[in-house]
């Protein structure tokens, strides 16, 4: 079985599990500090995106600035032929050279936003973008309105179908949600880190929550332990950036490895395994709710496309992670 659900209110209908495309853009700096996830085998990542629409799955999620252009492209290659079968995602506001895989600054200025969108249709191989998000999580909320007229414009183009901001703020969720065909919210949301304010929000106005970060990046696999190291190309490395609240100094968070012992055997009952249980959660968390876990093999998909089979976990194993963790 692979339940679906509504791009918000635009009523574009997706698999209720989508496929997460940041990491399949391979390395890419900014100020000489990663933000891409280490090297990548472009035909792996292909075979892994065809693996994943052969499971039911339709949604992927990627942005400009991911591998500075290159998932796009590697997107673009896998849906040659297959675009009218695909809901395709991505992002704008960063400005980035291609050739460097530099990060070299960013801009919401209407000329910029609709550049930035000229690039990615061109990238992606098509002539329409399902959904544009603005990939800014604390730009000024007072300063938001052009941003999203500008969308407004893009789609009464026909460039865009829809449109949504990437954010855990609600004062600029709600900025967006007063457009007209904005769609969607993408936070950061996973069964060790709740966000209640914008999960309200996308239910009151009927916009889909995009959870980033469903599987903390990675923590929720179960293949980290406290001595891990990722590679020094990898944004989890000892490098991180400030949010990278998951990873400190190159390895995993104790204080969220311990989170995760403690709800590790409620979110594995019913046969599933620890990932397949995070997606559960956010599932039964709310019914706008679409987890992209991220992907760089076939095995990553398949796992994680398996969590489909089982749904959503239940109201008593809901409360009970509620309560372990301190939260209800």
């Amino acid at each position: 079985m692979t339940f679906k659900r509504k791009l918000g209110r635009s009523g574009i209908e997706i698999s209720a599990l989508g496929m997460g495309c940041w990491a399949i853009g391979g390395p890419f700096w900014e100020k000489g500090t990663p933000r891409g996830w280490g090297e990548v085998n472009d035909d792996e990542s292909i075979r892994a995106i065809h693996r994943a629409l052969y499971l039911g799955v339709n949604f992927f999620d990627t942005a400009n600035v991911y591998g500075a252009g290159h998932s796009e492209r590697v997107l673009a290659k896998a849906f040659a032929g297959k675009r009218q079968d695909v809901v395709i995602a991505t992002k704008f506001n960063a400005l980035f050279d291609e050739e460097t895989r530099e990060v070299t600054g960013s801009s919401a200025a209407p000329a910029d936003i609709r550049s930035a969108c000229e690039d990615s249709l061109r990238r992606l191989n098509t002539d329409y973008i399902d959904l544009y998000q603005f990939h800014d999580n604390g730009y000024p909320a007072d300063k938001a309105e052009p941003v999203r007229e500008t969308l407004e414009e893009l789609l009464k183009a026909g460039k865009i179908r829809a449109y949504g901001w990437s954010t855990d703020f609600p004062d600029r969720a709600e900025v967006f949600a007063q457009g007209e065909h904005c769609a969607t919210i993408q936070l950061e949301l996973n069964v060790l880190d709740d966000n209640p304010a914008v999960i309200d929000i996308c239910e009151q106005y009927n916009l889909a929550a995009i959870n980033r970060g469903p599987l903390a990046m990675g923590l929720l696999t179960g293949k980290y332990t406290a001595s891990t190291q990722p590679s020094t190309d990898d944004v989890r490395g000892e490098k991180s950036p400030e949010w990278m609240k998951y990873f400190q100094d190159g390895k995993p968070s104790p204080e969220y490895l311990k989170k995760i012992e403690a709800v590790r055997e409620i979110l594995t009952s019913d046969g599933r395994t620890l990932p397949q249980g995070a997606l559960a959660w956010l599932w039964a968390r709310s019914e706008q709710t679409v987890p992209i876990p991220g992907f760089r093999t076939v095995k990553q998909v398949e796992e994680n496309c398996g969590a489909l089979h089982f749904g959503p976990l239940e109201n008593d194993q809901m409360q009970e992670i509620e309560a372990i963790l301190g939260r209800s």
